[in-house]
């Protein structure tokens, strides 16, 4: 199959992109982005963080090693596309059941590679985010209609989170320490630490009251990571208010939703952090973590009410990438903890979040 699907990739500046295809035919229309990860193509792919997004991966050569379920953040492929420089159609990992190509095309999700995605990504860079549409065709393509498709797709006004998050109350684990998880659009790989470290995880729907959460009775709330603008979820974030007096934890986007609840604002970043080697200075310790980023939003550090204090701070552009409650048992950080792909710089704080329940 590889080399025999034509592929096209539109943004919405106009600019085109020819290649092959792979995966699915058909058209797909999200906000272009890319991440800097060197493995775990297919952590990032199930990712619910990338509703509605294609994807670029700045490493050249991808599906080396095939696919497999125990490498999976969540039960489905999450983008809406995928772009790579060179696609191996051979893989070979004692683990791996299928080829990325089988995989994508089993869930109806296009792929395009052979295209110079230094210059895609530059573009990204310069240009910020946008929409775009990727198309893999057998005959020939209208790139003008694809334009249209792409110019028509306004990412910020939609919900994703409804799309991606669990729905109805799911339990995790067998006993222990009870931790109400909102899932906004969780990665697998957060529940895991949680139920390693003899947590009993109950993940909730993102719109699920509070009251019903505190019914479950936690010990903890923990605020989970997910796509898209938090300002589109200024009714769960203001829920966030009545369960302050539990131990409170958030990630990612969780980070953005605990900052809402308290007044702060966010904004948009122009290519948002993605990939496995963003440096983060701990303020108060003194030391850097290299961390997993995946998020197209950040905090407005002018508008966090004083109640909180600035914790972890992005060594690249200086954004806020921590927060912590002056009084109140809550904290929250913009990277992943877990990883998954990345580096474990920054698993410690499970165990910090466990040792406050």
């Amino acid at each position: 199959m590889q080399g025999e699907l034509k592929a096209v990739l539109v943004l919405s500046d106009g600019s085109v992109f020819f290649g092959k295809g792979f995966g699915a035919t058909g058209r797909r229309v999200g906000e272009i982005v890319f991440t800097t990860n060197m493995t775990g193509y297919e952590e990032s792919l199930t990712d619910p963080s990338y509703a509605g997004q294609i994807l670029v991966s700045t490493y050249p050569l991808i599906g080396n090693y095939g696919t497999c379920s125990e490498w999976c953040e969540s039960r489905n492929l999450q983008v809406e596309g995928y772009c790579v420089r060179q696609l191996c159609g051979t893989p070979r990992h004692e683990k791996s059941s299928a080829s990325l190509s089988k995989r994508m095309e089993e869930e109806g999700i296009p792929g395009i590679w052979g295209i110079d995605t230094r210059l895609l990504v530059r573009t990204i860079r310069n240009a910020g985010v946008m929409p775009a549409c990727l198309s893999v065709y057998e005959k020939e393509e209208d790139t003008q209609e694809l334009l249209e498709m792409a110019q028509r797709l306004d990412y910020s006004k939609i919900n994703f989170v409804e799309k991606v998050s669990v729905g109805k109350a799911t339990a995790y684990g067998n006993g222990g320490k009870k931790v109400a998880l909102i899932d906004y659009g969780v990665k697998m790989g957060i529940i895991r630490e949680l139920c390693n470290r003899g947590c009993e995880v109950t993940a909730f729907p993102f719109n699920t009251p509070a009251e019903e959460i505190l019914s479950f009775c936690p010990r903890g709330v923990l605020v989970s990571n997910g796509p898209g603008d938090p300002a589109l979820l200024a009714k769960e974030s203001a829920g966030l208010r009545r369960l302050r007096h539990l131990p409170m934890f958030g990630i990612c986007l969780g980070n953005q939703l605990i900052a809402q609840s308290a007044g702060a604002k966010t904004f948009k970043l122009k290519f948002g952090h993605r990939g496995g080697n963003h440096p983060v200075l701990d303020i108060a310790a003194g030391k850097v973590a290299i961390t997993t980023q995946n998020h197209g939003f950040a905090v407005d550090e002018k508008s966090l009410p004083g109640e909180f204090v600035v914790t972890h701070r992005n060594l690249i552009d200086g954004t806020v990438e921590g927060i912590a409650h002056r009084e109140l048992p809550i904290f929250a950080v913009q990277y992943h903890p877990e990883a998954n792909p990345g580096p474990c710089d920054s698993k410690g704080l499970f165990d910090r979040f466990v040792g406050m329940l």
